[in-house]
């Protein structure tokens, strides 16, 4: 098998290594057998190990097994020939420790590059690369997972061009990180579908919450633990005409004309997956958007991480200070101040999504638009509609 190639190029630390070992040699070389401080050179090998690629390893090695049967052959006039020949082969053992250490950690750093590969994939199939566009909507955002190293977890988020409109959800399962996933891809996937074929979003979450029963009951009988999803679902099928159905998920804002309002239209629906609960059917409200209208969409993980003092996140005053920005800059603005408010410890899964609608032409309500649209067009100047409410600018209200 040949030897595992490393990624790194530098020369520097196998250089300076090189140089200490032939320093120490030569202080040893010439100070006399009193001074034996080439013994401790067995840690430079060992340092290569961890920090070069193997040929650079290998030559580390080598020049301090020469090195150092140097010192013990020649300067060290008093040592017994069997002292001598522990030492050259403990030199020898050291060099070749460090070569199988290299060896090792290269082959797992290989086999976590493949892995991350895999999963990185999988996962950039789960949830799309933000920004996200369907049609003339478009949501800026991030997404931050509680597990280090994750790219997803408890909270998923869609939108896509339809023949009913353009639809948007945005969603949190119970739980975080990596456990979570299974429930939040089964939803996210029966969302896309349903999203394609269901008249409104009453089926949309319909389909959804079956889905997710379904999940559960698996669940069930795997002897892992079910989950309920919250979940805000959004339809825009014209300018100034929207609709908003929330499945327990926790109010969104409007910002409209530099003010910011905390809107909790179609409040009350249960959570996806606790539907059996109740007999009464999940409602969207209607609403009218009007141009220039934003919606901020958030999960807990936003609202409710907490800062050094234990004060939660002041998501609404931080939207009041910056509406003078572009959605892109808004929301890089609030995952950096929220990372700063936190100081990087997040408890849960975080998402944001600063929604609009670019003004276009109005769509053929004969077309049949694709089930997904893909990035590729550049986003608007101007600010248009996002999903909001009605007449009254200074305090807009579902009707």
């Amino acid at each position: 098998m040949p030897a595992p190639r490393s990624a790194d190029g530098g020369v520097l630390a196998p250089a300076l290594l090189i140089l200490a070992i032939v320093a120490v040699a030569a202080v040893d070389a010439t100070t006399g057998p009193e001074l034996h401080i080439s013994a401790f050179l067995g840690i430079a090998p060992l340092v290569a190990a961890l920090r070069c690629s193997y040929h650079r390893t290998l030559l580390v090695a080598l020049v301090y097994v020469v090195c150092l049967t140097y010192v013990d052959l020649l300067t060290v006039p008093d040592w017994a020939p069997a002292s001598r020949v522990v030492g050259v082969f403990g030199a020898f053992l050291v060099g070749v420790f460090a070569l199988v250490l290299c060896r090792t950690r290269l082959e797992r750093e290989a086999l976590h590059a493949r892995t991350s590969l895999v999963a990185d994939t999988v996962q950039r199939a789960m949830l799309r690369e933000l920004p996200l566009r369907a049609g003339p909507l478009e949501a800026y955002g991030f997404y931050v997972s509680a597990q280090e190293g994750a790219r997803v977890g408890g909270d998923i988020y869609e939108a896509v061009d339809t023949p009913h409109g353009l639809r948007l959800m945005i969603g949190d399962v119970q739980g975080k990180g990596m456990p979570a996933i299974g429930a939040g891809l089964e939803v996210l996937a029966s969302f896309r579908e349903a999203a394609q074929y269901q008249e409104s979003l009453e089926g949309v979450a319909d389909r959804m919450e079956q889905a997710l029963t379904r999940y559960n009951a698996r669940s069930v009988e795997e002897g892992t633990a079910e989950r309920f999803v919250t979940a805000l679902l959004l339809e825009v099928r014209a300018p100034g005409r929207a609709r908003v159905l929330s499945c327990g998920h926790i109010p969104y804002y409007l910002i409209r004309d530099g003010r910011v309002e905390e809107r909790s239209d179609g409040e009350g629906g249960l959570p996806l997956g606790l539907g059996q609960l109740s007999r009464e059917p999940r409602h969207g409200v209607p609403v009218q958007p009007r141009p220039g209208d934003w919606a901020v969409l958030c999960t807990d993980g936003v609202t409710e991480a907490r800062g050094g003092d234990g004060r939660f996140y002041p998501l609404a005053e931080r939207l009041a200070a910056w509406t003078g920005r572009e959605p892109a800059d808004l929301a890089h603005a609030l995952r950096s101040d929220l990372e700063h408010f936190t100081g990087g410890r997040l408890r849960d899964d975080a998402t944001l999504l600063v929604v609009r609608r670019v003004p276009g032409p109005e769509p053929d309500p004969n077309s049949h638009p694709g089930a997904h649209s893909h990035p590729g067009t550049a986003p608007g100047a101007d600010r248009s509609a996002a999903p909001g409410s009605d007449q009254d600018p200074d305090r807009p209200a579902a009707t």
